[in-house]
């Protein structure tokens, strides 16, 4: 093949890539995708360990008996939130806020029945905005269908991180960007709650135009108001690791880039951990923790990188160092925390749209509703709102301050 044949075969690539890349974009562009990843579908059944719902709470870590899984109880001790609940701080008196497209039909008795399951008390209230002009739930459409998982997963596991907070659910129209930032601004215009979850994003590089930065700049502006609130704002920082879809089929862009809004400097962004509880071989509730790799099982991977929309904070900038600053360019580096979100060792969560009980759940869209719950629980513990953690964070981390209460991921 000679030079001049090489070169146009090159170019013809280049062009097919791109007019791929853009088309696809086209498609999902102002649209947040949701990033619960539901998995085997297990029921409960009475095991010789009264705290164990499921055979699979019980697994080996090898995956030799299949998909390993947590529920409540271990969750909360490989996190020392039992140590905060048992203490009264279960987040009473304090709400939180889950913002989600579309709705579902089986919320409600959802979370009855997961309370059901794992002998959890009901929160002190349960409650459902619609948005106006949220179109009927369709069970054939599977955007919608899509949604009432990640649902699920949000509203039962910020209650079972903090049972004793309540719960609002906004669900917006559609999962257009203008739609979710109008569900943002209503619970923060009606003063809905102390701790927002949002377990949703899509590629800054979809956003690099003129309707995608007037998209951000709405983001921001709802941001603001929340900072001035004093009201916590959680995003899931992606399941495709260091790169994000370029379409509804979950096809990933061929170059590094983070998701939107948990790339927002004025939002905490949760990323994702594989996370070992139980004994040295296999999962156990009443056992410790054993440790925590980044997440990354074949089912997807936490989602970080550097954006290209935002400028590095400066506490985030005086606390990772001079040799992760030269990584970041200066630029806004994400998750700012993280937390179980793998699929191997998933969370289990009812479904009633998709079958009902139980599936096994991960994605960092397990992460955010979990932080939110902390910080509920937080919020009581102080008798206050904690607002905007992200600076003390930094702070706090910059100078070795949470060495004692934080797990230090490495590995993976």
């Amino acid at each position: 093949m000679t030079r001049s044949s090489t070169l146009k075969r090159c170019a013809s690539l280049a062009i097919s890539a791109a007019t791929l890349i853009l088309a696809s974009n086209a498609s999902l562009a102002g649209r947040q995708i949701p990033g619960a990843i539901p998995a085997d579908k297990v029921s409960p059944e009475a095991q010789p360990n009264s705290t164990a719902h499921f055979r699979c709470e019980l697994r080996p870590f090898d995956l030799s008996a299949g998909l390993f899984c947590y529920g409540p109880d271990a969750i909360r001790k490989a996190y020392g939130i039992d140590s905060l609940i048992n203490a009264g701080f279960a987040g009473k008196g304090r709400t939180i806020v889950i913002i989600d497209a579309f709705g579902s039909p089986t919320v409600a008795d959802d979370l009855t029945t997961f309370d059901t399951v794992f002998g959890l008390p009901p929160a002190p209230s349960f409650n459902v905005v619609t948005m106006p002009g949220t179109p009927a739930f369709d069970p054939t459409n599977k955007n919608m269908v899509g949604w009432t998982g990640e649902i699920a997963l949000d509203t039962q596991w910020a209650h079972a991180v903090a049972p004793a907070a309540n719960i609002v659910l906004v669900a917006a129209k559609s999962d257009f960007d203008e739609d979710l930032t109008a569900a943002l601004n209503y619970a923060l215009d009606n003063h809905l709650g102390d701790v927002v979850s949002m377990s949703f994003g899509e590629s800054e590089s979809s956003l690099g135009n003129p309707s995608g930065l007037d998209a951000i700049a709405a983001w921001q502006a709802a941001f603001v108001k929340a900072q001035k609130a004093h009201v916590t704002v959680f995003a899931s920082s992606g399941d495709w690791g260091s790169t994000n879809p370029f379409d509804a089929n979950g096809d990933v862009l061929p170059f590094q880039n983070v998701a939107f809004p948990a790339s927002s400097p004025l939002v905490t962004s949760v990323g994702g951990t594989n996370l070992f509880f139980g004994s040295a071989t296999n999962a156990d509730p009443n056992g410790s923790y054993q440790g925590e790799q980044v997440w990354n099982d074949g089912y997807g991977a936490g989602g970080g990188g550097m954006s290209v929309l935002f400028n590095e904070p400066p506490t985030q900038l005086a606390a990772v160092g001079n040799s992760v600053n030269k990584t970041l360019h200066k630029r806004r580096g994400v998750p700012d925390v993280a937390y179980n979100a793998g699929v191997v060792g998933g969370v289990i969560a009812v479904w009633g749209v998709g079958g009902g009980c139980c599936y096994i759940f991960g994605g960092t869209s397990a992460g955010a509703p979990q932080w939110a719950g902390i910080i509920a629980n937080l919020d009581q513990a102080h008798g206050r709102p904690m607002g905007f953690i992200n600076d003390r964070l930094n702070q706090l981390g910059g100078a070795g301050g949470l060495r004692c209460i934080f797990h230090d991921v490495t590995l993976g």
